[in-house]
């Protein structure tokens, strides 16, 4: 099967990105150096496309009880103008995907979705419509999405057209409708990477114009690998790595996602009776760069659990990663080590993020 190419492919070409396929797309993991690429998100602004993203709308009198129902954060409480992370469960309380839910109006939601998971997604979602009275569509082909981050992403943006009061307006994870050269677009103060910046989702020729004005404007290109960095490195999980079909987020370290005072949303009842088997650690390691799959052992060699995401820091100059391991054979106080290429290797376990970001 041929893979797909969103409608910046040919830009990614002309800048020489380094390609390879991502979630069914053949998309640009690096420009120049992912060393560089971070370091741009970190200290000045830096954009990725990411329109391989799927992007579901909902709209009628009940879409939001609809969309309420489906995910296990809260939305209906959620004020008008805010984006919601959210994990979508199966009445097992198992996860079919993580996502964003953009409460634009109580009748007009959009639903940002993993590019794998489109299909699945997309086929789950409908099949719970059922009496709600609201539609859906699926618009994943007919947009695309930039992601601009960094310090310097409000000026930027400002300075190539868009709504600046609106753009100095929006407070982090809140959405707004708005137009670019009379065209509709959503602009979120989102990201995926833990710092400050902004999400546009535009038409195809809409967010072409957004590139090049981008790149007039030194904006740096990044790639997935950088992006993979930035979002380990502010401890943001990934479906596939820190969650996937098999877990619960309550197994995944998502437990702040679940709101229980909620009367109804799928999974509720089986998330309530559910003892976590799996503990979310963040590890580091200035020996060696830990890998997807490592296995974590206790000083008496047994395996505790493996890394579910593993890189090297750019921004801290070491190994670090995120693991799932035993809830009932990881103990907090005691020592544990990493095995990469047969060799243990200390690491040291922390609470917080790696890096703290700069997001508002």
């Amino acid at each position: 099967m041929s893979l797909k190419k969103t409608s910046l492919f040919e830009k990614h070409v002309s800048l020489k990105a380094k390609l390879a396929e991502f979630g069914g797309y053949e998309m640009p993991i690096q420009y120049t150096s992912v060393k560089e690429e971070v370091l741009a998100v970190r200290n000045m602004v830096g954009m990725f496309d990411v329109s391989h993203m799927g992007e579901f709308w909902v709209s009628g009198p009940e879409a939001l009880k609809f969309v309420d129902y489906l995910v296990t954060n809260d939305v209906a409480s959620a004020p008008i103008g805010k984006a919601i992370y959210s994990p979508l469960c199966r009445p097992d309380g198992t996860i079919v995907d993580d996502l964003i839910v953009y409460k634009l109006e109580n009748e007009r939601i959009l639903i940002c979705v993993n590019a794998s998971n489109i299909a699945k997604d997309w086929s789950w979602i409908s099949s719970h419509v059922g009496s709600f009275n609201c539609s859906l569509i699926n618009k994943s082909d007919e947009i695309s999405l930039l992601a601009v981050q960094g310090p310097l992403a409000e000026d930027v943006l400002c300075r190539i057209g868009l709504d600046s009061n609106l753009l100095k307006e929006l407070s982090y994870y809140e959405v707004r409708s708005s137009t670019y050269r009379n065209e509709k677009i959503v602009l979120a103060r989102t990201g995926y990477t833990g710092e400050d910046g902004f999400e546009v989702f535009a038409p195809h020729a809409t967010i072409a114009i957004l590139w090049d004005k981008l790149i007039d404007e030194k904006t740096t290109p990044c790639g997935l690998a950088a992006r993979d960095v930035l979002r380990t490195e502010v401890c943001y999980p990934l479906y596939g790595h820190e969650i996937h079909d098999h877990n619960t987020p309550l197994d995944a370290g998502l437990k702040w996602t679940v709101r229980f005072q909620k009367e109804k949303f799928i999974g509720k009842e089986a998330l309530l009776k559910h003892t976590p088997t799996t503990k979310l650690i963040k590890l580091t390691c200035k020996s060696g760069i830990p890998r997807q799959g490592h296995n974590i052992v206790n000083l008496q060699h047994e395996s505790l659990g493996s890394v579910t995401s593993g890189t090297h820091s750019v921004t801290l100059g070491m190994g670090i990663g995120l693991a799932l391991v035993d809830a009932k054979k990881y103990i907090a106080e005691r020592p544990c080590h990493i095995i990469i290429r047969d060799k243990e290797h200390d690491i040291a376990i922390q609470d917080k993020p790696f890096v703290k970001g700069g997001h508002k």
